[in-house]
């Protein structure tokens, strides 16, 4: 490993295989990881009960805890926040590979209609099964989702077809489905309804183990992905034209970022429900913080999706205490003020450049 510079003038770390790094990103990754861990520490001693970092510890170090201390913090909020950065990193890097081969910055599960297959299965099991098991339901999503995915590279069809033809057949997909499902929670049972639109804000309240050891196969895989993909999406962020000048089998390597891409919604969906918006907001505000290409701009990306998901959950415990503060409406607090905020210094930054 040697550090040289860029073409650009940027300082940049280049392995033996070929791999670089810039300097700027990997300090960005290490910021980013340690905000993550302060915001869980942080996140850990919100509640009703008074149990913080140290009640952690002392669980580690095997001392013994107050039996509601330790069912807070092992049975309730590291649950919730282990499985609110995982679920927040796999629609963020699904997000940002989305925009990659649409070419589109607004390009996320939900605007392809990925989340609202998955979503639109669910609420059609419960109708035909009311009591079908959890994996019953988590394949469901992953047929929806991944029935939306042959659907759009059916209708598209050719490799040369532009990133904006997928984006617009995704709406026009996303529409059908959004009514569809609308239908459904109109006409099922209140109850059901009233579940249903619950879990369609975005819950954690039924996070637990099981259904991270469930999740966590995948995050592994997505640690994968991004370094099979990264380098195909930065051919990708160039046109499907140049794309293919540069020898990327788009017709064969597109099919495979789309599916992947479905895996992961599909699974944040099943787990916790639609994190609405977080697939576009996640990967500007990384690029914001430290612009990256390929595989950096992926696991930044990544990293920012867990972040929010985080501190938009101690936003809904600290401030309102008990009251059920979905997490797609605090996501939205938090997010999208920084969201504006960080458009607004891009163009600021724009201005005094030219």
């Amino acid at each position: 490993m040697r550090r040289e510079y860029a073409a650009n003038g940027k300082p940049v770390l280049r392995f033996a295989s070929g791999l670089q790094i810039r300097v700027g990103n990997l300090w960005a990754g290490i910021g980013f990881m340690s905000a993550a861990i302060l915001l869980a520490a942080l996140s850990a001693g919100l509640g009703v009960t008074d149990a913080g970092i140290l009640d952690l510890l002392n669980g580690f170090t095997g001392t013994d805890a107050d039996d509601a201390r330790a069912y807070a913090l092992w049975t309730v909020r590291l649950p919730r926040i282990v499985m609110g950065f995982m679920a927040g990193c796999a629609v963020a890097l699904a997000g940002a590979m989305l925009q990659s081969i649409a070419r589109n910055p607004l390009a996320d599960p939900g605007l392809f209609g990925l989340s609202q297959g998955s979503m639109t299965m669910i609420m059609l099991l419960f109708v035909l099964a009311p009591a079908a098991p959890k994996a019953m339901i988590a394949l469901a999503a992953m047929a929806g989702g991944l029935g939306v995915a042959m659907l759009l590279i059916w209708l598209v069809g050719s490799e040369r077809s532009s990133g904006l033809a997928i984006l617009l057949m995704g709406i026009a997909i996303e529409s059908v489905l959004s009514s569809v499902g609308s239908l459904l929670i109109l006409y099922m049972p209140t109850e059901t309804s009233l579940a249903l639109s619950e879990w369609m804000a975005g819950s954690l309240f039924k996070a637990n183990w099981s259904t991270i050891a469930t999740f966590a196969p995948l995050m592994v895989l997505s640690i994968v992905g991004i370094f099979l993909t990264g380098r195909a999406l930065s051919a990708y962020d160039l046109g499907n034209e140049m794309a293919m000048a540069l020898g990327e089998p788009v017709g064969r390597s597109r099919p495979v970022i789309l599916v992947f891409a479905v895996l992961l919604s599909t699974a944040a969906v099943t787990a916790v429900g639609p994190l609405t918006f977080l697939g576009v907001l996640a990967p500007h505000l990384a690029g914001f913080v430290s612009p990256a290409v390929s595989r950096a701009r992926l696991f930044l990306s990544a990293l920012m999706g867990g972040i929010l998901v985080i501190a938009a959950d101690a936003l809904t415990r600290g401030l309102v205490g008990d009251v059920p503060l979905p997490i797609g409406l605090s996501l939205t607090i938090i997010g999208v003020p920084l969201f504006i905020l960080a458009l607004r210094l891009q163009a600021l930054r724009k201005m005094q450049t030219h």
